[in-house]
């Protein structure tokens, strides 16, 4: 009998629901304190997941809550860019 693959699930830190990786936006904070946005989930560094949701968005941009979970200052670009990449899907 074959195994279901599991679907990994991360936390939006927004709205805190459990969603599959895919329907989540990944941001990253590296060793050097630079932070972007992380399409392919994969790169290096601490990460925080938002929902792909523009509401989300400009809730995380007002409370400042990528700021506490990256333990850094978050550039408006940043927040810039991820309302793009919500609008272009």
């Amino acid at each position: 009998m074959a195994k279901k693959k599991k679907i990994p699930e991360r936390k939006c830190v927004i709205t805190n629901e459990m969603k599959p990786k895919k329907d989540l936006i990944r941001i990253v904070r590296n060793k050097e304190g630079e932070v972007f946005v992380d399409e392919s989930g994969k790169k290096n560094g601490r990460g925080a997941y938002l929902s792909k949701e523009k509401s989300v968005i400009e809730q995380a941009r007002q409370t400042g809550a990528l700021n506490k979970t990256l333990n850094t200052e978050v550039s408006p670009t940043i927040y810039d860019e991820l309302e793009a990449l919500v609008e272009g899907e």
